[in-house]
């Protein structure tokens, strides 16, 4: 098969995700920078990769796709290596309500409203922050509640939910209260850990033109 090319920046979680994907799956792929918030935007070309200029975008042997979790399901799905989706009928809908979850109520909060707000705002709104942690522990007690026995979310096996959890975390542990309300949580704290040590995390902390 033909190296997949992946669109976006490293600051991005859903390019992170994608790239996560990759690197579970041990596949060599090429990432090209796009950054939108450089002035003017995404570059004009990028339209016909993206519609909506946003990250990331995904091509690989001519088939192009946009979306984070339709990019991760189809690396699982197109590549050989280990299994990032349960068989189980069951198993694969709770890994998808879990990224669902983490899309519509944690992105967000722990991202923008927490994460942003604080290191890059001269002057944080703090109410926004506290909106936004208050978020975040509602986050986090569903994640506790759903999570299985074992290493990861869904157990023993490593699947496209954790994927998708730890680089939200990611950001959201850069301050302080992030760090402080994470380590309530002891489950998470510890799968967080456990994937931050993980040589495909490590790899995707910062961008580079091949792998």
């Amino acid at each position: 098969m033909g190296k997949p090319v992946v669109y976006g920046a490293d600051y991005s979680v859903y390019v992170r995700i994608v790239r996560l994907a990759l690197e579970e799956k041990g596949i060599a792929y090429d990432l090209v920078p796009v950054d939108i918030f450089a002035e003017g935007g995404a570059p004009a070309w990028y339209g016909k990769h993206h519609p909506f200029g946003r990250i990331p975008a995904f091509e690989h042997e001519g088939f192009r796709l946009f979306e984070a979790s339709a990019i991760a399901r189809y690396i699982d799905d197109a590549f050989d290596g280990p299994a990032l989706q349960p068989a189980d009928i069951r198993a694969r809908a709770r890994m998808n309500q879990i990224i669902g979850m983490l899309d519509a109520y944690a992105y967000r909060a722990m991202v923008w409203d927490v994460a942003v707000e604080r290191l890059e705002r001269e002057v944080p709104d703090e109410s926004l922050i506290a909106d936004g942690l208050r978020q975040a522990e509602t986050v986090l007690k569903v994640l506790t509640s759903l999570k299985q026995d074992g290493p990861w979310l869904l157990g023993d096996q490593l699947t496209l939910a954790d994927l998708h959890a730890a680089p939200i975390i990611a950001y959201f542990v850069k301050v302080a209260e992030g760090r402080n309300l994470l380590t309530q949580f002891a489950g998470i704290w510890d799968l967080y850990l456990r994937m931050a040590g993980r040589p495909s995390f490590v790899r995707t902390e910062k961008a580079y033109n091949s792998r």
